[in-house]
């Protein structure tokens, strides 16, 4: 009898330098929030970062009631100062921002940035908490976009919850290799690092998604607490994360009060299924298509 065949080892597709910036976001300070945002943005560039992902909404921040007055279009004068960032540091910035829309809708948007000052990506939030509702409209399309460092999905906060899943696995199933999610994770004010707010709401839908289809998904977050709107009183306190399929590979400090700048080294997954082919890998790992995962 033959020797069974040993497995082909999956080609070194390279790796992306992800900087995980933890921003300190004050409601209704966008100027403030801004320049803090540059700055991040020279620090990851300066230890040499691929890419910098920063926060949900961190201009106005999350449901802060000034946005639905004072909101700007994408592109706008708030994407202007991240773009010019990106061009004068040589690196990709994905961020959120609150845009108001040539409708007349504020949307809770988040956008990729390459090196040369270009919007690849504009998302718009789906998975809208109810409280959110009356400050931003739901956005309506996904997109993935290829660039030097692999193909890159970008949704927002809570479209990873559980029940928000369906979002990633269609990222997922449209190539992405790469899924970045600016975020605002908040917890009541009395929590502290003892509680282990993220391991079941975040470390396990990340881990889903990064298991069944090999991908790197990576979440980052503001930090502060929040004044105005319906969270107020809540804090915001970083635990940003990086999963793929091996596991956590880069988690920030449970921390409310300052930012801080998590430097990640990712390896680029090996993605080779397409269309239906996702599907039978799918099948393969025990995958159940009429039940969401657990």
């Amino acid at each position: 009898m033959a020797p069974p065949t040993p497995p082909v080892a999956a080609p070194d597709l390279g790796s992306m330098r992800i900087g995980l910036g933890q921003l300190l976001v004050e409601g209704g300070e966008p100027e403030r929030n801004l320049a803090r945002a540059v700055e991040q943005i020279a620090q990851a560039a300066a230890q040499r970062c691929d890419l910098v992902l920063l926060p949900e909404t961190l201009d106005f921040a999350w449901t802060h009631p000034s946005a639905l007055h004072e909101a700007e279009p994408i592109p706008g004068r708030f994407s202007d100062q991240l773009c010019e960032a990106a061009v004068a540091h040589g690196i990709y910035v994905c961020a959120g921002l609150t845009e108001r829309a040539a409708d007349g809708r504020n949307y809770n948007a988040a956008i990729l940035i390459s090196p040369q000052g270009d919007i690849l990506v504009k998302y718009h939030k789906i998975n809208l908490l109810t409280v959110e509702q009356p400050f931003y409209a739901v956005g309506q399309t996904l997109n993935v976009v290829d660039t030097p460092l692999g193909k890159i999905g970008v949704n927002i906060c809570s479209d990873n919850y559980l029940d928000g899943l369906p979002i990633g696995h269609t990222l997922a199933r449209m190539g992405a290799e790469f899924i970045l999610a600016p975020s605002s994770w908040t917890v009541d004010y009395s929590l502290t690092e003892e509680h282990d707010p993220y391991e079941e709401k975040w470390v396990r839908p990340f881990s889903i998604l990064a298991k069944l289809y090999n991908v790197v998904v990576v979440g980052t977050t503001s930090v502060g607490y929040i004044v105005g709107g319906p969270y107020e009183g809540k804090k915001s306190i970083g635990c940003s994360l990086a999963v793929d399929a091996s596991g956590v590979r880069a988690q920030g400090v449970f921390n409310e009060f300052a930012g801080q700048l998590v430097v990640a080294d990712l390896s680029r997954p090996h993605r080779p299924e397409r269309g239906t082919e996702i599907g039978v890998m799918l099948q393969r790992k025990g995958h159940r298509f009429d039940q969401l995962p657990s």
